[in-house]
């Protein structure tokens, strides 16, 4: 006769969610279930094991003695779980053979006019290039993106990859700011000028602690949430700006001021989960990308 498990797999998550947050009401919005739905999920996988695994008090819910001793196997299982989904969304993936790439926007209009991903289809022709663009960094761990191409500080510990071309970055303005106002000559004398920078949203990005740490009175006249909206404030003569020099260089009306600053310097990386480097995919693209690091290096450096 079958032997049915003693609980439902699916109640671990409400556990580990109510484990996690300490509240059904916030669990649930983490799940994007209601608050009864934990209530009860939870109830019933405790109904079954015959004992609490927490406990309500007044500042929320606490894990009971069983609930503490449980939480580590609970946790090992969501892992798995996530394991699995990852693998088959790869796998299902590798059928349909598309292969996701998000990069900065900038990018993508550089790397299209290239004609590299003509090259990468013509040699493999079951596989699409499409690309996720953001100047934010996505998660790759949750599937947002298959592949990165990214620059900066890209330790974070879990993703693997290669290097593929230098960053390199220098001070920008345009002809007609240059004549009318003169040209900064090295740092010091940026707080002297009209600055464009980024915005709150982007507060981390080393630019932004550049022109902190540098210049910390001085005028910003403009805030953008990307480089691009760098890169046409600066056109439009308003203030000069670190810009990277790929882009900094191709614009006719722009003058490189000073740089490249050896504080914005960092390398290209192509990155992926490891879960996904092993897919046929993600290694088909990673071995064409290291074919072609010469024709790579004018997209990315300039």
């Amino acid at each position: 006769m079958h032997n049915r498990s003693v609980f439902d797999w699916d109640d671990i998550r409400f556990f580990l969610a109510v484990a996690r947050h300490n509240s059904t009401l916030a669990a649930g919005r983490a799940l994007g279930v209601n608050q009864s739905t934990v209530t009860r999920r939870l109830t019933e996988l405790e109904r079954r094991i015959g004992n609490q695994l927490v406990r309500r008090h007044p500042t929320g819910y606490r894990l009971t003695e069983l609930g503490k001793e449980m939480l580590p196997f609970a946790e090992r299982i969501a892992q798995a779980v996530e394991g699995f989904e990852q693998q088959l969304a790869a796998s299902t993936r590798d059928q349909v053979g598309t292969i996701r790439i998000t990069c900065p926007e900038p990018l993508v209009l550089r790397i299209t006019q290239s004609g590299l991903l003509d090259r990468f289809h013509a040699r493999h022709p079951g596989l699409r290039a499409e690309f996720v663009m953001s100047d934010k960094y996505l998660d790759l761990g949750r599937g947002d993106a298959d592949v990165a191409l990214r620059s900066g500080d890209t330790d974070d510990g879990v993703l693997v990859g290669r290097k593929i071309a230098d960053s390199l970055w220098a001070v920008y303005a345009s002809r007609a700011y240059v004549e009318r106002h003169g040209r900064p000559q090295g740092v010091a004398d940026l707080a002297r000028h009209a600055i464009v920078g980024l915005d709150e949203t982007m507060a981390n990005h080393r630019v932004s602690t550049w022109l902190r740490a540098v210049a910390p009175d001085a005028r910003i006249v403009a805030r953008n949430n990307s480089v691009l909206g760098l890169v046409q404030a600066v056109k439009s003569g308003i203030g000069v700006a670190p810009l990277p020099t790929a882009l900094g260089d191709s614009e006719p009306d722009l003058v490189q001021v000073f740089g490249p600053v050896p504080e914005l310097t960092r390398s290209w990386r192509l990155l992926t989960h490891p879960d996904l480097r092993r897919t046929r995919r993600v290694a088909a693209f990673f071995d064409f990308i290291a074919s072609e690091t010469e024709a790579l290096r004018p997209i990315f450096t300039g």
